[in-house]
């Protein structure tokens, strides 16, 4: 597994993370004892970076991660957890006095004094240039509740309010092989100074596998059932914001990409995995995974050969001729 720097944290994490979005909910059910087997197998597959929020599962996932920690207190995992989702989304809400009740409480599920990272998890886009949040994060940080904090984001817009900010540590943002935009400005600013990025949706909800077809039924309480048109939260969370059937022509052009440069190497998954951690200015590439075969199959990607320029030339045809205009210019 690539060992890569987290931004301004300093910390070296996988190249390829978990995200625990299915531990907690939205995805369809998964066990105590599956949540376990994931949690451990991505250990075992060299992945030391877990990313979490408060509102997965409304602490579930957490909480899930914090007894994993408490029966390996020497594995080394870097944990980043988001806040500010269980309020209303109102910038007022974005102040000190609540920071400090939402990372108490992250703290308790965690089961750790200092939390390694916090994000904001994609707020009200006000709150990004409001310099009160900042001075309140930084007195997080000075009071040790906190190691660092970060931000998560929806637009590239957000992203680069966020980068100018000197404490900053780290920009989460959607970047899968469906959503480009951060390659033009984002990436390049991030390591112009030192911020790192985590990248998320890098399956883009899981089109990118290639293993689905217009006869796919999800769950009810799967959000690839009930987000499709942005009923529940912004709509680019779910397959990149990019409508189903167009995804499902777009995955299958990026599958025949993959077995066409990379053959019976990589799965279209890992590829696609592997595509967003190589990208420069990428700290960790965070995917999801319900099962321990899918844990062990995404944390594969994090060593996997550098894919040349053929393959990006071939992401970028497919994002030109047929993604670009559902969601260049939204995000």
């Amino acid at each position: 597994m690539e060992q890569q720097v987290l931004g301004r944290t300093g910390r070296l994490v996988s190249a390829v993370g978990l995200g625990t979005w299915q531990l907690g909910a939205d995805w369809g059910e998964v066990s105590e004892g599956d949540a376990h087997a994931v949690l451990g197998a991505s250990l075992e597959a060299g992945v030391t970076f877990f990313d979490t929020a408060d509102v997965y599962g409304d602490g579930r996932s957490e909480q899930l991660i914090g007894a994993f920690l408490k029966n390996h207190p020497e594995a080394g995992i870097t944990v980043a957890t988001k806040m500010g989702r269980r309020m209303d989304q109102v910038p007022e809400n974005y102040v000190l006095e609540n920071f400090r009740e939402w990372t108490d409480r992250s703290r308790r599920n965690l089961g750790v004094d200092r939390l390694d990272l916090v994000q904001l998890h994609c707020p009200p886009t006000a709150v990004y240039s409001t310099d009160a949040v900042y001075d309140a994060l930084d007195e997080l940080v000075s009071d040790g509740v906190i190691a660092a904090y970060g931000v998560s984001v929806e637009t590239t817009s957000e992203a680069l309010e966020a980068i100018a900010r000197p404490n900053v540590a780290s920009v989460q943002i959607i970047l899968n092989a469906f959503r480009l935009k951060p390659l033009e400005e984002v990436l390049p600013a991030a390591s112009a100074a030192g911020v790192g990025i985590i990248a998320r949706v890098p399956l883009a909800s899981g089109l990118l596998s290639g293993k689905y077809t217009k006869e796919t039924v999800f769950a009810e309480n799967d959000h690839r059932s009930f987000n499709r048109d942005g009923a529940a939260f912004d709509v680019g969370e779910t397959f990149s914001g990019v409508p189903y059937e167009v995804g499902l022509e777009a995955a299958a052009r990026f599958t025949e990409l993959a077995r066409d440069l990379v053959g019976d190497t990589l799965t279209p998954a890992q590829a696609a995995i592997a595509w967003a951690w190589q990208r420069p200015g990428v700290s960790s590439v965070i995917p999801g995974a319900r099962n321990v075969e899918q844990a062990r199959a995404n944390a594969a990607a994090g060593s996997a050969a550098t894919l040349g320029p053929l393959f990006m030339s071939g992401v970028r045809e497919i994002y030109e001729e047929s993604i670009k205009e559902h969601v260049h210019d939204k995000w």
